[in-house]
């Protein structure tokens, strides 16, 4: 008796039972369509969330949050590089490196190749490459010895292991008796590295930054410092920083720019799946027009009595948004706690599924990422949550305004 007469009346009229049960079929299916529907969004974006997070960690774990190289080919003196940084906080470890391009040749099978020179004890300070070696260790580059480490794909083509003897030819020529030549060099494979990153794994190889520079003509000479920060995503902010701060001669990228065009694609994919699945919860919204509609007409007559008893048009209007709202509430509530649950338990559920269907949906010798990963942010369920009452309360105007311009006398004229 405390309720206002509009919010007491809607609900009454959510509650009971009504003599079409059709309408109370629609209303189960309106619930059910907006549960649907945030459910299956919150799942797909933790997962989208999840494959993004694993990319990005696959990717930084060989390539860097941050590098300085220099204005020209390459940078001199880089060991007067580290006390400059030491004003900020955000860079954790830093490593110089090489890097060039050649071809490698084993047996008559030649292959492209990225070389980076680096320095063994600094270069796990940067990259998890240290813990992605499947043969040998990173710090089985001796300097002088010219040993090489391979990714897992190109040793493969290759058909390398431990030990073999491997030509690298560089793009550099020497000048002979007998004209230009190209430069060669020996190499023994020491070890094999899988990043899970098909780019690394397929073209990278690894050697120790001084045979790196003796090689490639550039002595005392590096082609960059690579960084590694406390926290990836302030890369942006400290990269525009350093760029005003630092000595002229330098330049200053970051993992957001070396990766720009690969985050954006899997961003507009996100936003691409979300509008598509919010699709869902548009659907049900429709089907609680319909339901209201309905309603709408199978009380005709008691729109009438309230209306000759002194219920304002508004306050008509109000009691059909009320019952609209309750709708659209108990779905997004549904659907929040379906999804918060299948976002968090999907690495159980899904090898369940796999195990009761007898089949692989990511299989490991076609992906790279051979699971579901999922990461949910709040951001995500907020947004989820406020849309789609949103836009259950939009789909709810409509009828309730149709109710509000019901005629006593027309509705009670047949009674």
């Amino acid at each position: 008796m405390f309720k206002p007469l509009s919010i007491f009346i809607g609900l009454r009229y959510t509650r009971a039972k009504r003599r079409n049960h059709f309408i109370s079929f629609i209303s189960f299916i309106s619930i059910a369509g907006v549960a649907l529907g945030v459910t299956a969004l919150i799942t797909v974006l933790s997962v989208m969330n999840g494959f993004e997070q694993e990319l990005r960690t696959r990717i930084l774990g060989v390539a860097s949050h941050s590098t300085i190289t220099g204005v020209d080919a390459g940078m001199r003196d880089w060991q007067s590089l580290p006390p400059l940084l030491t004003r900020y906080p955000e860079i954790e470890a830093l490593a110089p490196y090489v890097a060039a391009e050649g071809m490698l040749s084993y047996n008559g099978v030649v292959s492209g190749t990225m070389i980076r020179g680096v320095l063994p004890d600094q270069e796990p300070k940067v990259s998890n490459l240290a813990d992605k070696m499947l043969l040998g260790e990173l710090s089985d580059l001796k300097q002088g010895e010219f040993g090489i480490i391979l990714g897992k794909d190109l040793a493969n083509r290759l058909g390398v292991y431990l030990g073999d003897k491997i030509t690298l030819v560089t793009p550099q020529a020497s000048v002979t008796p007998v004209g230009i030549v190209p430069r060669l060099k020996r190499f023994t494979v020491t070890g094999v590295f899988e990043a899970g990153m098909y780019e690394y794994d397929n073209a990278l190889a690894l050697i120790h930054l001084e045979d790196a520079a003796r090689l490639f003509l550039q002595p005392d000479e590096v082609t960059g410092v690579r960084l590694k920060l406390t926290d990836m995503f302030a890369a942006p902010m400290l990269t525009q920083t350093m760029v005003g701060e630092l000595p002229r001669g330098y330049v200053v990228t970051d993992w957001t720019l070396q990766h720009a065009n690969f985050f954006r694609a899997v961003r507009t994919e996100k936003i691409v799946m979300f509008v598509i699945l919010m699709l869902i919860v548009a659907v049900a919204a429709f089907n609680i027009v319909s339901t209201l509609v309905m309603v709408v007409t199978d009380k005709q007559a008691d729109i009438a009595i309230l209306r000759t008893l002194g219920a304002s048009p508004g306050r008509i209007m109000r009691i059909f948004i009320v019952q609209g709202v309750v709708i659209g509430l108990f779905g997004t509530l549904l659907g929040l706690a379906g999804g918060i649950t299948l976002a968090n338990n999907i690495d159980v559920l899904v090898p369940a599924i796999e195990r009761m269907l007898g089949l692989k949906f990511l299989a490991p010798d076609v992906y790279y990422i051979s699971n579901l990963p999922s990461e949910m942010k709040v951001s995500d369920v907020v947004s989820i949550s406020l849309i789609s009452f949103f836009l259950s309360l939009l789909a709810t105007l409509y009828p309730a305004w149709r109710a509000s311009r019901t005629q006593p006398a027309e509705a009670l004229r047949y009674e």
